[in-house]
């Protein structure tokens, strides 16, 4: 049996849809070069995080998008510990305006399969000796927006004009 798709409230135009195919682990890694001394008690460690959307299109209407996730605790100028995880999910986008396309994949996508990111990252550094890291929400619409601004700014840089859009 063939498989219908959706059709609009006008009945011309099929529904726009986005599914999710799959979630992996592209790449983790947890550092904790000082143990068994970095499980010592002490002042709360000075925390940085960074975060980084990434996105491919596979084929037609299937796009890979991945969270590289950069983590390290320092104290008394040490590393406790330092994980990097590139998580990822593989997503079907159908019927979208091709104007709709690029902050769909940058923003709602990574939405989507952030909670999955941050549970990995608290049971990994729970795993490895210390309290799990809880992350904030991110706001990927205003990293996306800061992509945009950054980019606009290396293409007048570099004497460009034209519109400017992140790879």
């Amino acid at each position: 049996m063939a498989e219908e798709e959706k059709k609009t409230p006008a009945g011309d135009q099929p529904a726009p849809s986005l599914n999710i195919v799959g979630q992996y682990i592209k790449d983790l890694s947890f550092e904790n070069p000082n143990a068994p001394a970095s499980l010592s008690a002490g002042e709360a460690p000075q925390i940085g995080i960074s975060i980084n959307v990434g996105a491919q299109k596979q084929q037609d209407e299937l796009y890979a998008v991945e969270l590289t996730i950069n983590a390290k605790a320092e104290r008394d100028n040490k590393v406790l510990f330092s994980v990097e995880l590139v998580y990822g999910g593989l997503f079907s986008i159908k019927n979208f305006p091709e104007n709709q396309l690029h902050p769909l994949v940058m923003i709602e996508c990574p939405r989507l399969i952030f909670p999955f990111a941050r549970q990995l990252l608290a049971t990994v550094t729970q795993t490895g000796g210390f309290p799990p890291l809880l992350m904030e929400p991110v706001d990927f619409s205003s990293i996306y927006r800061q992509n945009l601004e950054a980019a606009a700014k290396q293409q007048q840089q570099n004497g460009q004009g034209g519109d400017a859009k992140p790879n």
